[in-house]
Order: C-alpha cells, then structure tokens, then sequence
C-alpha cells in the first residue's frame, strides 16, 4: 500500500467516524474529526466547529435517530493538505411518524479541506450540502421482533465491543 493509499483510507475513516458520531450522538468524537479553528458550512449554519456542534446536537436529539450511509469518495492530494468529496445518505427518523420534518432521507456530499497534522487528517473546512430531500413521512415500521437494537449513546454496542479490542 502507498502512502496515498493509507493517507486515502485515512480519510475516508475520518469521514465515517464524523457519521459514528453523529449517529451515536457522540458529539467528542465529532470534534475530534475537526482541526482547532475549523470551519463548518451545513445546511441551516454557517460558522466555527465549536458553534456547529453546540447548533447540532440538540437539533439529532430531536429525532428518535439518524443513520448516515457513505458512498462515494473521492480525495485529491497537495502535500499535508487534500480536497475530500464524499457522497452519502443520511436516513432521520421520529415520532411523529407523519411528519415530514421527522421522517426523511437526503443525499449529501461532505466536500472538506483536510490537513495531516502530526501524522493525523482533520477537516480544516467542511460544506456539507444537501443535493436533494425525501420525505418518508408514515413508511417507517416498528421492529418485527426482539434482537439487537442501536442506541443513541455511548452505551451502543459497537463501544462495548470497541472496549474489549483494548480489554481482551
């Protein structure tokens, strides 16, 4: 593997560990995927990392969950820095289960200027811009049965699996 290749890979995990975050309501792990002095430009707001997450959280609080599906991506290299676009889904779901404002999905793309600091990609500057909107308004099911359920905290189970790669 080249160094392109793992600093590629690197890339797209940063991408998918912002989506962790966001899903699991895990708003550290958000800003850890965030250089200091960052800035983040969605949909609704405009301004520094430490501004957006205060804005975001209570706003997916809001929902009852969220689920973002990474696709495509593409990153292009200029030394310590790259240009990251990434298409995606993110699925929202919530009562009540007529609501449009509660129940969608959209297609995004994450386009991020991203830096390699001490052997390290963060997002220097994200817009995240979403291309199109569904509503999925009264289509959400309850579960057919009992079985594994995620959770929108640290109590998940991919944190209690997490913890036994360090714990054996």
């Amino acid at each position: 593997m080249t160094n392109e290749d793992s600093d590629r890979a690197a890339i797209r995990e940063l991408v998918c560990r912002y989506c962790r975050g966001i899903d699991r309501l895990d708003m550290d792990l958000v800003r850890s995927c965030y250089h200091d002095g960052a800035i983040d430009h969605h949909t609704g707001f405009d301004g520094p990392v430490e501004e957006y997450i205060a804005w975001v959280e209570p706003k997916l609080r809001g929902f009852d969950g969220t689920m973002h599906l990474v696709a495509n991506h593409l990153v292009e290299f200029a030394g310590s820095r790259a240009l990251s676009e990434t298409y995606g889904m993110a699925v929202h779901w919530g009562a009540p289960s007529g609501s449009a404002r509660m129940n969608f999905t959209s297609g995004f793309r994450y386009v991020d200027l991203v830096e390699r600091r001490d052997g390290e990609w963060r997002i220097l500057e994200r817009y995240a811009s979403r291309e199109w909107t569904r509503s999925d308004a009264n289509l959400f099911m309850p579960r057919e049965g009992p079985g594994p359920a995620g959770r929108r905290d640290r109590e998940d189970y991919v944190y209690r699996l997490r913890s036994r790669l360090i714990t054996p």
